[in-house]
């Protein structure tokens, strides 16, 4: 999960450097060309997947399933809306347009991004994984009392324990910030005066 997570960031990320060149360009061009790029890209990975015993595979998604995949990669991908909603309204000029490109931008964006489509890039990795037994013994597991605990609590935690992550770095952000500024005199001046000059009108 936790690399399934990065991709998503990282593709996040890819897309704010995007944004000012999109804007330069013809807009029905862009469109159509993005389009026929995902089209393209869509086919590809489709081509690029390993065949896989029907068996084995039929028992990795019935593993995803009681592990809640799903849920999860819906709940990181509204978090990772929240996270990017504010780096673009930063990254991009002021104006009355920019509320509603963002909002058409992220619709655009999460028509794009089939929950199912991921499940089906998920699977491989699985199967390489892990042997056909092994699958069977998690999928054993994840059908008992404590595996379906697991599975419904797992999500609670790691939501609990990246607030805890969070603030632990808040915490520890501000002490070390502190700590410079105490033994740079000089910078803490010069921040000072850098934030006396934006106060002004």
């Amino acid at each position: 999960m936790a690399a399934m997570r990065y991709r998503l960031f990282v593709l996040a990320g890819a897309v704010l450097p995007w944004l000012p060149l999109a804007a330069q360009n013809n807009p029905q061009a862009t469109s159509a060309a993005a389009s026929q790029s995902v089209q393209r890209s869509e086919v590809k990975a489709a081509a690029s997947l390993p065949k896989i015993d029907p068996a084995k595979e039929a028992d990795i998604r019935k593993l995803l399933d009681l592990v809640g995949t799903k849920a999860v990669m819906q709940q990181t991908i509204d978090r990772m809306s929240d996270n990017i909603r504010p780096l673009m309204t930063n990254s991009l000029p002021p104006g009355e347009y920019r509320d509603k490109l963002i909002n058409i931008f992220f619709q655009k964006f999460q028509s794009r991004l089939d929950l199912q489509q991921m499940l089906d890039l998920i699977v491989p990795v699985y199967d390489k994984y892990f042997s056909a037994e092994e699958i069977k013994e998690l999928v054993k597991y994840y059908e008992s009392p404590l595996g379906r605990k697991a599975s419904s609590t797992v999500p609670k935690i790691m939501a609990e324990a990246g607030d805890a992550g969070r603030e632990w770095g808040r915490q520890i952000g501000k002490q070390c910030m502190e700590e410079v500024l105490a033994e740079n005199p000089d910078l803490r001046q010069a921040l000072e005066a850098a934030a006396a000059k934006n106060k002004q009108p």
